[in-house]
């Protein structure tokens, strides 16, 4: 019994410790593609150390208290509208970061864009070497 109250304390302890680590909250996310994978990794990143307890349906709202201004404002009243009707398949963080990533990443043919400007050669050399 002492024992199992001991384990439980110490469980208690290291819970309380690992709350202290501080972690950066992500910056606002206003929907420009080049704050995507910054945004996305942030979020995530807060949530797996300081929101491993809290409901899917907490860590989603709290992600979303974060996409604020621009062309983001008006998909997340769109999406929060779908919510509450249940015609969202947003039910974890990850599919919300993945309808994030899908929604205001780069498209296929930006990133085809983006390759051929990296493989280009200028005087036989390549891109970067010409930069």
């Amino acid at each position: 019994m002492i024992a199992t109250l001991q384990q439980q304390v110490n469980t208690i302890l290291l819970q309380q410790q690992e709350s202290r680590v501080e972690v950066a909250r992500p910056q606002v996310f206003s929907g420009r593609m080049e704050e995507v994978s910054v945004f996305v990794n942030a979020a995530c990143l807060y949530i797996r150390i300081k929101m491993t307890e809290e409901a899917a349906a907490t860590q989603v709202a709290w992600v979303l208290s974060y996409v604020q201004g621009g062309i983001a404002e008006t998909w997340k009243n769109n999406l929060l509208d779908e919510l509450a009707k249940g015609e969202s398949k947003v039910e974890l963080a990850e599919q919300l970061f993945a309808k994030i990533r899908d929604d205001f990443g780069e498209t296929l043919e930006e990133k085809r864009k983006i390759e051929q400007l990296r493989t280009i050669e200028q005087g036989g050399r390549t891109y970067d070497k010409y930069m």
